[in-house]
């Protein structure tokens, strides 16, 4: 099976989603959509940041449209709203998520239930909701910011790290779906990425890089087309190496090099 599939060459004019909008990746991923003269509809729970966001385009370019991505009614209406204005979607970028530091001796079934509801329920029924006229169009663009979280298991991810695993899996099924209908899977796994949510992080974070830096390479890999986008590749390379190793190997290379 080839892996093969479309990219946008140009952003100009294509109708984007963007759902966690409100800060970090998403909004620096929404503020160089509508630089590029992208139709950009961003989504997240604080309307003053969408509404900011949307006084940078220009008039009818933006669309501002807040939503809990718990809230399945909401992701629904803020749809219904996307197609009454510009007919259809191109591109649904989910970059919406949280972090929960999560260890044996401060673990819940309520913070890991949060988790799930977030991070895998949510862009699984975003999902669900563009997918059927995109299906029918044979065209559009479906990306979902994940987490190297997701390789493998990680200190102080016991819900965050099953919450990405599961989001790898989701598109790479996906992609075997829908591949060969003419839509297109974007699997995004970024490293640390300085945002509020690392913030809370109490360690040295390898290999960080900004909102703008992480925002830049996912358009850059939606553009070329690319399945599975990770960066920074220094990091995210090393990590895809660990998955591979015996289990003795990994958690050994674990308790030896990571400091947590």
């Amino acid at each position: 099976m080839s892996m093969r599939q479309p990219g946008i060459t140009n952003f100009a004019g294509q109708r984007v989603w963007v759902i966690g909008a409100t800060s970090g990746i998403g909004e620096a991923c929404a503020k160089a959509l509508i630089t590029a003269g992208a139709k950009v509809a961003v989504s997240g729970r604080r309307l003053d940041r969408l509404i900011a966001l949307c006084s940078l385009g220009q008039v009818d370019q933006c669309l501002s449209l807040p939503l809990d991505v718990t809230a399945t009614e909401q992701i629904d209406q803020a749809y219904q709203d996307i197609v009454r204005h510009w007919h259809g979607l191109d591109l649904l970028l989910f970059v919406s998520g949280i972090y929960i530091p999560l260890r044996a001796d401060n673990f819940t079934f309520e913070l890991a239930e949060q988790t799930i509801n977030a991070n895998v329920l949510g862009p699984m029924h975003a999902v669900a909701v563009v997918l059927p006229e995109m299906l029918h169009q044979q065209a559009g663009h479906i990306a979902i910011v994940g987490s190297v979280a997701g390789y493998s298991g990680l200190p102080k991810a016991l819900a965050y790290g099953p919450s990405k695993a599961a989001m790898i899996n989701f598109c790479e099924a996906l992609f075997y779906d829908v591949q060969p209908r003419g839509l297109s899977v974007h699997m995004i796994s970024p490293g640390f990425v300085a945002t509020p949510a690392t913030a809370q992080n109490d360690f040295v974070m390898p290999a960080l890089i900004s909102p703008e830096q992480a925002a830049h390479e996912i358009l850059a890999g939606i553009q070329q087309g690319q399945f599975d986008i990770h960066f920074p590749k220094r990091f995210s390379g090393f990590l895809k190496f660990l998955r591979l190793l015996p289990y003795p190997i990994y958690f050994w290379i674990l308790r030896r090099f990571v400091k947590i």
